[in-house]
C-alpha cells in the first residue's frame, strides 16, 4: 500500500481499505480505541482518496499532482494537529477505559490530517506520516504488539523514500 503511494498508484487506496479493516481488531483488543477507530476512519476514507487520485483536481482545474502546502495551508496543518491532537484524546479520556489516552489521541488525530494530505499529494504529509509512525513504535512496544512494531519501522523508512521520492517530483 505504502509502495503504490510512494509512486503515486492509485491501488494503493483499495490495498488501505483491506488492511484497515484487518487492523480494527487488533487495535480494539489492545484497547487502542483510537487507532481502532481510526482504521475504520481509513477503510471509509479510502474511497475518497482513491477517487482523489483518479479523478480530482486543484484549485486552478489543473491535475491532482504532487505539491506543497502554501504558507496558509502550514498554518492550517498546525492548527488542525492542535485541534485534532487534544480533542481526541480528551475523548478517549473521557469515553473509553485505554490506558494511553493521549498518545493514542496523538497518534490518531496526526493520523487524520496525514490522510488527508494524502488524499490530496502535499509532500508534507510524509513528515506528518514520520512523527506518527515514530511515537506509534513506541506505544505500541508498549502495548505488546511487536508485529506491529515491526510493520511500523518498516512505515517509517518508507515516510522518508516517500517525502524524498515526492520532493524530487515537485515542481522546480
Amino acid at each position: 500500500m505504502v509502495f503504490c503511494n510512494v509512486r503515486e498508484i492509485h491501488w494503493g487506496w483499495p490495498l488501505a481499505i483491506v488492511s484497515s479493516v484487518m487492523y480494527v481488531k487488533v487495535f480494539a483488543d489492545a484497547k487502542l480505541y483510537g487507532d481502532a477507530g481510526l482504521n475504520v476512519f481509513y477503510a471509509a476514507v479510502g474511497c475518497w482518496g482513491w477517487y482523489q487520485w483518479l479523478r480530482g483536481h486543484r484549485a486552478d482545474g489543473s491535475a491532482l499532482h504532487v505539491a506543497k502546502l502554501s504558507r496558509r495551508g502550514l498554518a492550517l496543518l498546525v492548527l488542525a494537529c492542535a485541534v485534532a491532537w487534544p480533542a481526541t484524546g480528551w475523548f478517549l479520556a473521557t469515553y473509553t477505559n485505554t490506558d494511553v489516552p493521549w498518545w493514542d489521541g496523538f497518534t490518531t488525530g496526526l493520523s487524520v490530517v496525514a490522510q488527508f494530505l494524502l488524499g490530496r499529494k502535499f509532500i508534507e504529509n510524509w513528515l506528518l506520516w514520520a512523527v506518527v509512525n515514530t511515537v506509534s513504535i513506541a506505544l505500541y512496544a508498549y502495548k505488546g504488539l511487536y508485529p506491529t512494531v515491526g510493520l511500523y519501522v518498516v512505515l517509517l523508512v518508507m515516510s522518508f523514500v516517500g517525502f524524498a521520492a515526492w520532493r524530487a517530483k515537485l515542481p522546480r
